[in-house]
């Protein structure tokens, strides 16, 4: 599980020295905020990380949970609900 849900992450490169045999979870959807990623985005985000490991072998998830910290984060239920579906939407069309 890697978080990549910000710029601050760095870039995919990292995905080479990974063991073949693993599976890699791209926590690229934040949990710290309201802003919502697209399914596209997110399509492109994980293309870009298939050029740097097995693409059969990417998933895709949150960077965290939604209540992270003690105070939790300022997202709604409502955002989370379309985070997640968001999510699973892009999981569908890529390895559907």
């Amino acid at each position: 599980m890697l978080e990549y849900d910000d710029f601050r992450s760095g870039t995919f490169e990292a995905l080479r020295e990974i063991p073949e045999e693993k599976v890699v979870v791209l926590g690229l959807v934040t949990t710290k905020g309201p802003n919502q990623e697209t399914v596209e985005g997110l399509i492109s985000r994980v293309k870009r990380a298939g050029n740097h490991f097995p693409l059969g072998q990417l998933a895709i998830s949150t960077q965290c949970g939604f209540a992270s910290s003690v105070l939790g984060n300022a997202v709604s239920a409502e955002v989370q609900r379309i985070k997640l579906l968001t999510v699973a939407r892009t999981a569908r069309t890529i390895w559907g």
